[in-house]
This record gives C-alpha cells, structure tokens and sequence, in this order.
C-alpha cells in the first residue's frame, strides 16, 4: 500500500507535470486575451517577402460558430520568433466574420483572403433549414501592404453560390496559386456547402485566374465531404482533401487536372486517420530540396487530438514519415514553409480542450521520422 506521504508526492508531481505542458504550448492566441473569449479557425500563409501572417475568428462572446465574431491576424517578420499585436481585418458589429482562406499572389505579392458572413444571430442549423433571418455570404478582401492594412469587404457571393445553396464556408485554412502548366497563375480556394432541402454536404472550390473576380469550381463527385484543404501536385494537377462526415474516419481525396474546375471520382486514403475535424495540407518547396506534400491533423479516430505532421513524396500516395507534435487536446490546423526551411504549423489546443488557443510551433522537416 502506498503511504499518504507519497501519494502527496505523486500528486505534487502530476501537477507540476500539468504545469511544465501548460507552459510548452506557445499560444499565439489565447482565449480570454483582447477582450474576445475564444480564439478559432487558424489560417496561417508566408508573404512573397518572407512575412508570416495568422489569421484567426476572434469571438467576442464564446466558442460557439455564430455571433459576434471578428476576423483577426498577427504579423511576423522574423520568421515566427516574434510577433506584432492583433490586428482586425474585419469586423461588422455584432454579426459572423470569419471562414479565413488566405492566398498570396507570388508575382505581385498581393495577398487575397476570402471570407464569409452571416447575421450574428442565425445559427448554422437555421441556414441550412432555411429558417434564418438571412443566409451565408461570401466576400474577397486584399492587401498590397504585406498584411498592414486591408481592403473595405467586397462581396463575392453571386459568382460562387447558387441560389439553392444554404450553408457555405470558405476553407478554412489557405488556398493556392498554380505554378505550373496550363492553369499557373490561377488561385484556387477550397470551400464546402449545404444543397437546400437534402442536408447534403459537398466540397467545392472556387477560382480566379487575376484575384479580383472569382468563378464557381467543381463539386466533389459524392456527398458527406466538408471543409476540405488541396494542393498542388508535382506535375500542375490539384489534390483536394476532404473532412468525411461518414462513419469511416478518415480522410478523403479527389484529383482535378482543369485547375479545380471539376474532380475525379473520390477516393479514400486510409493513413489519414481522423475524428471528423479540419484538416490542412500543402506543398513542400524550398531551395532545391524535394518537393513533398506535408499534411496535419488531429491524427485520432475518436476524438480531437494527438495533432500530427505527415510527410509524402509521391503526390499523396504514400505517407512515410510524421512527427506528432501534441499528444492532448487538438483541432484545426495549417501550414506553411517559412523563410529557413522549416515548417510553421498554427493549431488550436489546450490542456482541458482543443479551444483554449492557437498554438504556434516551428519544426524542421528532418523531424518528421519513419513511420514504422
């Protein structure tokens, strides 16, 4: 039997072992900070001049999806090692701004977010059941400043949802600019939506071959897919991967070779695991090395957490090495490369739940090991 002493002692230990987690998560964001209760939907992309922006939803009241909530960013400079204060990019008094789904333009270095908008008080439930006061609106706003400042909200919504859409959300996370072949130059963001009276979710993406005017993509070829993240692959086609709301947990993939126009039929990777949760996913390109695809997520079937980094240099067919970054509480994510290399992932965690920040980490990619 173990004598009170030492159950005090091991207690002690537990604590302080609480203590020294809670101090290695590096909260960008922190719920309580700024005057807003909860910090949501990161989106994280590196300037042509080498900034880092976050973007966050700023929710002034809760953590719940519909309210008061603001669109926010923090710029950095050197890489990550520092931070400026929060910034608003948008905010419209008590109504939803958020959905952040950011894309830099690598010619001119204009940085293109889109974003979407509901009335503070219609919830989700009622815009998909088309008992809201309003619905969901989709808006562009632009920076020719490296994210200092930002353009008065241009709304996008005629072009890119049909009228028997409800629900609609941009990324969130970050979009893409082509590279390489017939479509370089295009942007293209991932987005999901609700059909009206079916409930039926798909994702979708959206394009704009200047960034100013922007054109509905294709669907998803099957139903129960949500928010999705894509890439570029090595040779000029997109990969779009999809949240799954079946039962299957894990993560689902279709390939466009028009630039996101249209995809091929679904298919299921079965590395991804996932417990029904954004997901974030890019191209690896730097100075000469490999190209790769990097992916993270919270890597649990059952539930947010264990936040993970994949590695593939196969265009997605196979994922050999990963690095789990937190074991305990997690959700969103994204992803970029920084300046030296390396890897910026911004996700949501916390010691109770997954929403108790954003957390900031760099890692190399030789961190990432074998997959045994």
């Amino acid at each position: 039997m173990i004598q009170p002493l030492k159950w005090a002692t091991i207690l002690t230990f537990l604590f302080m072992a609480v203590a020294v987690n809670a101090q290695s998560l590096n909260h960008l964001y922190r719920a309580g900070d700024d005057g807003y209760s909860c910090f949501r939907i990161p989106a994280l992309i590196t300037t042509v001049k080498g900034t880092i922006l976050a973007f966050a939803e700023a929710r002034k009241n809760g953590c719940g999806d519909a309210g008061d909530i603001d669109l926010v960013v923090k710029r950095s400079e050197d890489g990550g090692k520092t931070w400026g204060p929060l910034q608003l990019v948008w905010s419209d008094s008590t109504n939803t701004c958020g959905n952040p789904a950011p894309v830099v333009d690598s010619k001119t270095g204009r940085i293109i977010l889109l974003s979407t908008w509901n009335l503070g008080s219609d919830h989700e439930k009622d815009i998909i059941a088309g008992t809201s006061q309003r619905t969901r609106r989709v808006f562009l706003l632009l920076s020719a400043d490296d994210g200092r400042s930002w353009s008065s909200p241009k709304e996008i919504t005629p072009g890119v949802k049909p009228a028997d859409w409800t629900w609609y959300a941009t990324g969130p996370g970050r979009g893409v600019q082509i590279s390489r072949g017939k479509y370089k130059g295009r942007f293209v963001v991932p987005a999901n939506h609700v059909v009206a009276g079916t409930k039926q979710n798909f994702s979708h993406a959206i394009y704009s071959d200047g960034g100013d005017t922007w054109k509905l993509g294709g669907n998803s070829p099957i139903d129960s897919t949500n928010e999705s993240t894509l890439a570029e692959l090595s040779d000029g086609r997109l990969m779009l991967n999809m949240r799954n709301a079946s039962t299957k947990r894990v993560r689902q993939t279709a390939i466009s070779k028009d630039g996101g126009q249209s995809w091929l039929p679904v298919q299921t990777d079965t590395t991804l695991i996932e417990p029904v949760c954004e997901a974030n996913m890019i191209r690896y390109e730097y100075r000469g090395k490999k190209e790769a695809l990097l992916f993270s997520n919270p890597a649990n079937k059952t539930a947010r957490s264990r936040m993970t980094i994949r590695v593939s240099y196969d265009n997605g067919k196979t994922w050999p090495a990963a690095k789990l970054l937190y074991e305990g509480p997690s959700a969103y994510s994204c992803l970029t490369v920084l300046p030296n290399g390396h890897i910026g992932c911004f996700y949501e965690a916390g010691l109770q739940k997954p929403y108790e920040g954003i957390v900031w980490e760099e890692v190399g990619l030789e961190d990432l090991e074998p997959v045994k």
